[in-house]
Order: C-alpha cells, then sequence, then structure tokens
C-alpha cells in the first residue's frame, strides 16, 4: 500500500500481526442452478501450473463469479475498454442470465459455469482469472474453488467476514501458486491516489486529523444485504470499508486502537445487521481518525490535514465524479474508468510475473480493523491492535 506498510507478505493477526496457522477448508456447492457442460479433456495439475506462468504480453480471461448489478453495470462494460484483461466467462445460478449474457457477450459461450460445476472451471484454458462478486459470506468459499482450480482470483471487497476468513483465502491461494487481489478500484483513482501520495509523503507535514464517512439509504428490505448469513454485516461491510481503508492509505500507517458504537434508527430492518456506525482510530504516529458508515443516510467524504495544509475529497468513494480540493487550490484530475484500471493493472501484474499492487494481505488487514470495530461495539470498549 505504502512504503510504510509491510510487503513481505507475513500473516496478520489483530496483536503485534502474529503467524497464525489456518487451514484452507473446501466448501460444498452454496447455491443450484443448471449445469452448462464445461470444455471437456482435464488436464493435470502440472499441465495448468505450466500454463499460469507462461502468459507474459498476453490479455488474460476473466470469468465473473455472480451476475447481480455490479459485474452488470460496471465490470462487464470496463472489460469492454481494458487491453490485458477480457472477459472470458461467467458463473451464475441463474439460468435465464446465462442466456441473456451469452446474447450480450457471445464470447462466454462455451464459458459458462453454474456454483455446483464450478470446480470445472480448472479445464478451461480460455479463463486465467476469477472474479468474485458474489455475496460476502461466499466470497471465502468461491476464493478457495477458485484457487485450487487453479486459476488466479479477484475477490470483491470486503474481503471476507472475519480475518480468519481472509487467512484461508490467502492459504489456499499461496499454496496452489496464484495471485489474490483485492477489488480495491480506489487505488486506481486519481484524486485517491493524489490524497494518499500528499499524506504519505508528507506534503502538509505529517496526517494528524482524518475524518472519513461513507453512507447511503439501504432501500428493498428483502435484499441479501440485510441478511446476516449472506452479508456478515451491515453498513460497516459494505460500505465503511472504504473509511475504514482511505484512513488507512492516507497516513500510510496501521491503527493500532480503535473505539465504535453503533445506533440503530430501525431496529426491525436492521434486525440482523448494523445500520449505523461511527468508530475512532488512533495511529503510531499519533494521528486520529473518526469515521462513520451509515445505511440510513447519505454521507462521503474523505478529509485529513497536516500540519501545513489540508486535503478533502468528496464525493470520494463512488464509481464516478469525484471531486477533490487542497488547501492550495482544486485538485485538477481526470475522470477514468476505475474498474477498467483494477483489472488491467491485475493482469497486466499476473502476466508480467511481478508483485500485485493489492493482494490479499491487503485485504486481511481491512478485515483485521473490522473484526475490531465489531468487537469494541460488542464489548463497549477500546480494542488495541499493537
Amino acid at each position: 500500500m505504502s512504503p510504510k506498510h509491510s510487503r513481505s507478505g507475513a500473516p496478520i493477526t489483530r496483536r503485534g500481526f502474529a503467524k497464525s496457522a489456518v487451514t484452507a477448508i473446501g466448501l460444498g456447492p452454496v447455491l443450484s442452478g443448471s449445469k452448462v457442460p464445461s470444455a471437456p479433456g482435464a488436464k493435470s495439475e502440472q499441465e495448468r501450473s505450466n500454463r499460469r506462468f507462461d502468459r507474459s504480453g498476453a490479455s488474460l480471461g476473466i470469468a465473473l463469479v455472480g451476475l447481480g448489478n455490479y459485474s452488470a453495470n460496471q465490470l462487464a462494460p470496463a472489460l469492454q475498454e481494458t487491453q490485458h484483461v477480457h472477459l472470458a466467462g461467467i458463473v451464475t445460478g441463474t439460468p435465464e442470465k446465462a442466456v441473456t449474457w451469452q446474447e450480450r457477450y457471445p464470447q462466454v459461450q462455451g464459458h459458462v459455469y453454474d456454483y455446483e460445476n464450478f470446480d470445472q472451471i480448472a479445464d478451461d484454458d480460455a479463463i486465467d482469472i476469477v472474479y468474485v462478486v458474489l455475496p460476502n459470506s461466499m466470497h471465502a468459499e468461491f476464493t478457495i474453488r477458485a484457487a485450487r482450480a487453479g486459476k488466479h482470483v479477484i475477490c470483491e471487497k470486503p474481503m471476507a467476514v472475519s480475518a480468519d476468513e481472509a487467512r484461508e483465502m490467502i492459504t489456499a491461494c499461496e499454496s496452489a501458486g496464484v495471485h489474490l487481489s483485492i477489488g480495491y478500484r480506489l487505488h486506481y483513482e486519481p484524486h485517491n491516489v493524489e490524497a494518499m501520495r500528499i499524506g504519505q509523503e508528507g506534503v502538509f507535514g505529517d496526517p494528524k486529523y482524518v475524518q472519513t464517512s461513507f453512507g447511503f439509504r439501504l432501500g428493498n428490505p428483502n435484499q441479501w444485504r440485510l441478511r446476516k448469513s449472506l452479508a456478515g454485516g451491515g453498513a460497516l461491510m459494505d460500505v465503511g470499508i472504504y473509511a475504514v481503508q482511505a484512513a488507512r492509505y492516507v497516513t500510510g500507517e496501521e491503527p493500532i486502537r480503535v473505539t465504535a458504537q453503533e445506533v440503530k434508527t430501525d431496529p426491525l430492518k436492521f434486525a440482523e445487521v448494523d445500520e449505523t456506525v461511527t468508530w475512532q482510530m488512533t495511529f503510531p504516529s499519533g494521528c486520529i481518525a473518526t469515521c462513520a458508515t451509515s445505511y440510513a443516510a447519505r454521507m462521503e467524504r474523505l478529509f485529513f490535514a497536516g500540519t501545513s495544509g489540508w486535503v478533502e475529497v468528496r464525493p470520494a468513494y463512488i464509481y464516478g465524479g469525484i471531486g477533490g480540493r487542497t488547501s492550495s487550490g482544486p485538485m485538477d484530475l481526470p475522470a477514468v474508468n476505475q474498474q477498467a484500471r483494477h483489472m488491467d493493472a491485475v493482469g497486466e501484474s499476473i502476466a508480467a510475473g511481478t508483485r500485485l499492487r493489492i493482494d490479499g494481505y491487503e485485504g486481511l488487514r481491512d478485515m483485521v480493523v473490522l473484526d475490531a470495530i465489531y468487537e469494541s461495539i460488542r464489548t463497549g470498549g477500546a480494542v488495541d491492535l499493537a
């Protein structure tokens, strides 16, 4: 993430980031769907391994796992703009979606899977990367299954529903010799990248105070985001993670203490998951971050102040229309397709055999903080991370 962050790849725990060995386990199918035959002819693990590392200069094929709104309206269109990756396959539990997607994107024909026959993707040479875009509680299962099939993985945020699950995912990918990246698109969005640079390089002195929030009014009361068994949590897991990320990437530090509070104005609708959460993080330098997230109110801002100036990005985290300014003037930066830049960067890195900019350990760092926030809410006290 920054020069201040460890890139050693050592597993991270909450206290002292000590190593914790976790065995990756295989999980059975979660959803049912009609089976669509995949490419015939099983290949040995050695053949798949040889192919994985002989793709220099090639455009890599991505299979989207889960064809909800984000895949349909953001990722698939973005893959029409990319240079280093392309849409090569789909995985869905809804036969009607499989038909519609094959009509819209003919290149996926013959590379269509459901959640039961997903493991057959191992023998599909057209697919190099699996992008997991499923409800949060399914991220670990399909990341692990993809790794065992010999496919590189991009997993949408939040990486998992707990730090322990995140460690399982990392272990599975490392054991299989495949790359694991997390869908943190804002690391390729110019305003956020500039905020990272200003904060981490101390352009306005070391950051002393961070204020960041992200929330919106959640509508449909029957959606999966309100079911803990699928979402793992509420607003914090969904959009509060952006605030955790932002505070970490503008300071270039990991928090050492967290305190948090939860408020519910609609306890019936949010019976299973959090509605509104506020939390405070203390960093080793002494910088303090105050953060908020909500499914009941619109909010979206990243602000931080150093000893000689400040930065504000607002709106900060949406897919387009991001803007910003500093104490020195406006940020005159271009709008980009965040998803296309992110996926292209992952594909280029994998093809070149270089270290991913955003790997599984980056996702794990956020999960450690999210776990601490939930613990603070449960206990009513501060949680030390170091």
